[in-house]
């Protein structure tokens, strides 16, 4: 982390980004494990990608109980709790083989099938970071919260195939399944943090529940809506599911896929930080849509490949444009409502992605089975819908934060129609 930005940090911003760091590299370990230990149990497509679906309704449904409830609850309980999830479901996935095991565990909105998750976790995280920096460019520590997440998965993700070498030269090492007991240390250090939170991470919440998005109800439902199509299509090439065909398609090594999600998570960090300071110059929806159509075109690519080599290049290029939009996605979000309606603004348009998730690992395991490569060329057709909806319906229409978080001459869009009520909100 730079200098300058950590000197506009609080202790909190610290607190969640290290606690986001330590579960971070455990997903990039487990969730290379997870692909590669599923296919080497033999696993069909299908029930691949069923598990990998449960898992993602699990963070829907956590993420929904979140929005509704977590202002009243408090975000500092359900933040220690859920890292207490966390290292449980660390001991299931490690102890148990049988596939309702796995899915009750799944179910508990703790796990990840990604290297750096979208689940409950980051739906507290959003809500209580911008109480926790000291500036109002808060569009910046959503790029510095995205990539602290990254770098640390790739670095988990590389530590995977630290077993499969270590195998060359010593027999005791202990099968794949155990290694996701990384998850408990991770998450009993994560607990400890969110136990050490100040008050200030509360702000907005008062002790009651998430309110109803009085005057942001129709621009949050909006926006919901197109992450849901978004997250549908991003559902088919799961970074699981993405290790599982290409050890299926090209036999690649656990130590390759190792080494290739490592290269993915350092140009998505970078291109997180870069995200920030291009929506500063260009606005916050022309750096979302037009640096993702391209990656989707390359997405639908990777199955043409002739090779690993090619495969794996195909997706470098696309990694490095994909997630631009994630962290200006959540500041627009966070930047678009009320403090008090922060929570469940997050949770919402998080739960929106994920209710819609599901639904494509499911399918990619079925049209796999009919024609290899088939979720590549879905998803990367579903997103370039998404992504000219994105800007047909936002592009006319200036968004009039009321928050100094956004910053440029365009920052983002509103939904049609409204532009005066939030105008005149912002003057006031």
């Amino acid at each position: 982390m730079a200098r300058g930005s950590s000197e506009l940090l609080t202790s909190d911003a610290r607190r969640i980004l290290t606690a986001q760091a330590a579960r971070a590299f455990a997903y990039g370990f487990t969730a290379v494990l997870l692909g590669s230990t599923l296919e080497a149990r033999g696993w069909s497509p299908a029930r691949v990608g069923a598990l990998l679906a449960t898992i993602v309704i699990g963070t829907a449904l956590v993420s929904l109980v979140i929005g509704r409830f977590g202002n009243r609850l408090g975000r500092r309980p359900l933040y220690l709790i859920l890292y207490l999830g966390l290292a449980a479901c660390g001991l299931v996935f490690a102890f148990a083989e049988a596939f309702w095991i796995l899915a009750l565990a799944g179910l508990t909105g703790t796990m990840s099938p990604e290297v750096v998750e979208s689940g409950p976790f980051t739906s507290l995280e959003q809500s209580m970071l911008p109480s926790a920096v000291k500036t109002d460019r808060r569009t910046r520590i959503f790029g510095t919260y995205n990539a602290t997440a990254t770098i640390a998965g790739s670095m988990g993700a590389l530590a995977a195939g630290l077993p499969a070498l270590l195998r060359r030269s010593w027999s005791g090492v202990p099968a794949d399944h155990w290694f996701f007991l990384l998850l408990v240390p991770a998450g009993l250090l994560g607990a400890w943090l969110a136990r050490s939170l100040s008050q200030a991470v509360e702000e907005g919440g008062g002790g009651q529940a998430a309110p109803p998005l009085g005057r942001s109800r129709r621009r949050v439902i909006g926006l919901a809506g197109l992450f849901a199509l978004d997250s549908f299509a991003g559902g088919f090439v799961l970074q699981a599911f993405i290790v599982y065909w290409l050890r299926l398609r090209f036999g690649a090594s656990l130590e390759s896929l190792a080494v290739i999600l490592f290269a993915v998570g350092l140009l998505q960090a970078a291109s997180f930080v870069l995200a920030t300071r291009v929506a500063e110059r260009v606005g916050l929806l022309n750096t979302m849509v037009f640096t993702h159509l391209p990656s989707n075109i390359l997405l639908a690519a990777i199955p043409l490949a002739s090779n690993l080599p090619v495969a794996a290049a195909l997706l470098f290029a696309r990694s490095a444009l994909s997630q631009m939009d994630v962290p200006t996605r959540q500041a627009y979000v966070v930047a678009l409502v009320d403090p008090d309606e922060r929570t469940a603004a997050a949770a919402y348009t998080n739960t929106a992605r994920y209710a819609a998730r599901p639904l494509g690992p499911a399918l990619a395991g079925a049209v796999q089975e009919v024609a290899m490569g088939m979720p590549f060329f879905i998803a990367g057709a579903v997103k370039s819908v998404y992504d000219l909806a994105l800007y047909l319906w936002f592009r006319r229409v200036p968004l009039a934060t009321t928050h100094a978080a956004l910053t440029g001459p365009t920052a983002g869009a509103d939904i049609p129609g409204e532009e005066t009520e939030q105008g005149r909100h912002s003057d006031e």
